[in-house]
Order: structure tokens, then C-alpha cells, then sequence
């Protein structure tokens, strides 16, 4: 009986031994362990830091969790923490189901408004994710740094042209010299930007701008020639000597229900999404507002795509034989039954001759849109460079097709009455860097000479 008792002894001892083995080496295992390294990931919105630049530090570790994660800013012995953050870790064991903190982004703005101790030089972000480590190891931090350098002055900026006389409503060009720093320049007026382009034949750092003057600002305060570092410094200039408001032009546009009958299905059979349902006069009014609008944003879209190049020369050309009916900038009141339904401003040229009259190119350029162009109807936009583009809109037929390169005067459609015309007659829009301005001035040799080609060129 003594031997056969002394075998379930010797199992248990066994068994106790090979748990207490397990249970050394699992506490083993936890206190030395080293879990997986958590992502570190730094990005700015602006390549240099100025008065204020936005740093996005992210870190990630979904499968323990974070703990200790910093940012910092360093510029010689100087070290700023940005942010500190202690988050509670996951379980280390990997069926408890306990991820921790899975991920954090730290944001914050660094530049020179908060920290005035900054100089021009470099600084360095450093952001840091502690590992997941056991209790007996101390785990290399993860660290991700990036270097930037510091701009504490904007760059320089030269006015070289002279004798600049604007117009609201209207066009014009200007020609200076900025500092090496500068990589965004050109004129403000308002909101509305006109960027520069680098002068051809000139010295380094020699730009021109054609810029526009939106029909609706009528502060000549608000019209600075500009240029722009890397880390958002921007100075500006005012070179305007003279700035004449526009005359107030008013126009009356009674709506008819024939009109309506005529116009309003056509356009909305072609606009995907158009909602058909209410009453034909509700329906003109998102045309003639809400869609307006969008497509003065695609025209806006189309300015991008401008060839960096001058394919136009001389006085743009008005469609042969033809009466101006309605004028740039004019206040459009709309009346239906005889009360006002809508208020909106006409921005081209109505220009009428006979029926289905050809239509010609405005000037030398290149086809950028051929077709339907909601209130427009069939329209052709031609890009002339820099920014300079025309719009030929109401056509009853468009002969030319999207990449053409057209001659100035080229046969480009025939005048008609699609989209919103009363009547048959041309709607000729000049735009500056998608900006309507006033189609008369570039039909005028004389002002193209005084203020375009004679402030691009000149010793200086």
C-alpha cells in the first residue's frame, strides 16, 4: 500500500512543479517583455515656422495602448514641451480584452505670436511615445523629430511699374520685384487674390501681376500688391495713384410666363439633380440665383487650368455689326406681375446683330470648355494666358471643340437664345483669374497700351 500511495504523491509534486515552472516563466515574460513600438507620426501645415504655424502630432498603439507622449519645441539649448500627456495603459495580457488608449493627436500653433523668444535659424519638433514595456525593462522611447527653419521677416517687396489707374469693375497689370524668400505674390483687392507670375527677360525675383478689380469693392484701401514666405510672413504695398468707383447702372427685366415656358424646362432637362416640382417662376429663381453662382464657381475652377503664357495680342474684338443692349456691372431688377421677384448683377456685354450672327473669337487663345453651361446656355470659354479668359455665351451652335486653338476673330458658334436669354444675342464675360471684369476696357487698344503692355515692359 506504501508504494502504490507514493505515486499520486510524486504526480501532484510533479504537476505543482511544471505550474510553478509555468507561473515563473509567464511573470517572467511579463516583467521582461517588450510590447510593439507605437506609430509616431509629426506634420505642419506650413513648411517654415512664422507668426503662426499648425503642428499635428499623432500617435497610435491599438494593441496595449499609450502611455507617456510628449511634444516639444527646441531651438539651441532651449527646450519648450508643447504638451505632456500620461494615459493609462492596456493590460499586458492579451486575453483580457484591456487596449488602453489607442490613440491620441496632439495639435497645437507654434510661431513667433507665443513664443517671442524664437530667432531666425531652425528649431526642431520632437514628438515622443513611450513603449509598452514589463516591469523589470525600461523600452527605448519611440522619438520622431523634424527640423524647420524659423522666418521671422517677411519678404521683400519692390514696386517697379508706375502710373497705375484702377477702376472698379475693371483690369489692370503691375510689375515688381520681390526677395528670394517669397513664393506666393501678387494683388489683393478685397478677397479676391491675383497671383503673380515671373517676368520674362527680367531679373531675379521680377514678377507682373494682371490683376482684377472686383465690381463690388469700392474701397481702394483694400487693393495691396503683395508677397508671401513660406511661413505665411506677407507684406503688402498699396501702388494704385488713382481709383474710380463705378457709375450705378440699373436695368429692368420683366418676366413673362412665355419666357418662363420657354427657358426654365431646357435648363433644368439638363441639370442633373434640378428639382422640376414647384412652379416655373420658383424654379427660375434657384436658376437665376443658385446656379449663377455655381457656375461662376466652375468658370473660377476654369481660371486655374490658364495657360502661363500669352497667347493673345492687340485689342479684343466685339461680334461684327453689332449694338450693345446691356452693359457691365449692371443691377438687374427682375419683375414678375409687376412686383420685384429677384435683384441680381449682369456681368458681360449683351451684344445683338442679326439672327444666328457668327461669333468671333475674342482673341487668340486656347479652348477650354465647349458645350452647356447652364444659365449661358451653349458657351465657349477661351483661355488667353495668365489668367485672361472670355466667355461667348447664348450660342445657337458652338463650332469649335474643348483643346482648339483658335485665331483671334475664328469663327467660334453663331449668336442664339439658349439658357437665360430673352432674345437672340451674344453675352460676352471677360474674366481675370475668375474674376468678371468689364469687357470694354480690352476692347479698347488704347487702354490695353496704357495699362497692360506698357507696365510689363520699360527700363527699369
Amino acid at each position: 500500500m506504501r508504494i502504490g500511495a507514493r505515486k499520486p504523491r510524486r504526480k501532484a509534486r510533479f504537476f505543482f512543479f511544471v505550474l510553478i515552472v509555468a507561473l515563473l516563466g509567464c511573470g517572467l515574460w511579463l516583467a521582461l517583455r517588450v510590447g510593439p513600438a507605437p506609430e509616431v507620426e509629426l506634420r505642419t501645415d506650413r513648411p517654415a515656422i512664422g507668426k503662426a504655424t499648425t503642428v499635428i502630432a499623432g500617435f497610435s498603439e491599438p494593441t496595449h495602448g499609450l502611455g507617456s507622449i510628449r511634444l516639444e519645441l527646441i531651438q539651441g539649448d532651449r527646450v519648450e514641451v508643447l504638451e505632456q500627456r500620461s494615459m493609462k495603459r492596456g493590460s499586458l495580457l492579451p486575453w483580457s480584452g484591456d487596449h488602453g488608449t489607442a490613440e491620441v493627436v496632439l495639435t497645437t500653433i507654434v510661431g513667433t505670436t507665443g513664443f517671442d523668444w524664437l530667432d531666425d535659424g531652425e528649431v526642431v519638433l520632437r514628438a515622443t511615445a513611450d513603449r509598452s514595456v514589463g516591469y523589470l525593462r525600461r523600452g527605448e522611447p519611440v522619438v520622431v523629430e523634424t527640423t524647420l527653419p524659423v522666418r521671422l521677416r517677411p519678404p521683400r517687396l519692390e514696386l517697379l511699374s508706375s502710373q497705375h489707374y484702377g477702376q472698379q469693375g475693371g483690369s489692370g497689370a503691375v510689375r515688381y520685384r520681390v526677395g528670394e524668400t517669397a513664393v506666393k505674390s501678387g494683388v489683393r483687392a478685397g478677397t479676391h487674390e491675383s497671383p503673380g507670375s515671373a517676368l520674362e527677360g527680367g531679373r531675379p525675383g521680377d514678377y507682373f501681376a494682371i490683376f482684377a478689380l472686383p465690381w463690388n469693392l469700392d474701397d481702394a484701401g483694400e487693393i495691396r500688391l503683395f508677397a508671401e514666405d513660406d511661413a505665411g510672413n506677407r507684406v503688402e504695398l498699396a501702388f494704385l495713384d488713382l481709383f474710380k468707383p463705378l457709375s450705378k447702372r440699373v436695368d429692368t427685366i420683366r418676366i413673362s410666363d412665355s419666357f418662363l415656358e420657354r427657358v426654365v424646362p431646357a435648363i433644368a432637362s439638363r441639370t442633373p439633380g434640378f428639382d422640376d416640382s414647384p412652379p416655373l417662376l420658383e424654379q427660375y429663381l434657384v436658376i437665376n440665383g443658385e446656379l449663377r453662382r455655381a457656375e461662376l464657381g466652375r468658370v473660377a475652377e476654369l481660371a486655374a487650368q490658364s495657360e502661363p503664357s500669352f497667347l493673345w495680342s492687340g485689342p479684343f474684338l466685339q461680334m461684327t455689326n453689332s449694338e450693345l443692349k446691356a452693359n457691365f456691372a449692371q443691377t438687374r431688377e427682375y419683375l414678375y406681375d409687376g412686383r420685384e421677384v429677384d435683384r441680381q448683377t449682369h456681368l458681360g456685354l449683351d451684344l445683338a446683330s442679326t439672327a444666328r450672327a457668327p461669333v468671333p473669337a475674342p482673341n487668340a487663345g486656347r479652348v477650354i470648355s465647349a458645350g452647356w453651361m447652364t444659365l449661358y446656355g451653349n458657351a465657349v470659354a477661351i483661355d488667353h494666358g495668365f489668367g485672361l479668359m472670355s466667355l461667348s455665351g447664348h450660342l445657337s451652335s458652338i463650332d469649335v471643340t474643348e483643346g482648339d486653338a483658335v485665331d483671334r476673330g475664328q469663327v467660334i458658334g453663331r449668336s442664339g437664345t439658349t439658357g437665360l436669354a430673352g432674345g437672340d444675342h451674344l453675352h460676352l464675360e471677360i474674366f481675370v483669374h475668375g474674376q468678371s471684369v468689364d469687357p470694354l476696357q480690352w476692347l479698347d487698344g488704347k487702354w490695353i497700351e496704357d495699362n497692360i503692355t506698357s507696365k510689363l515692359t520699360g527700363d527699369i
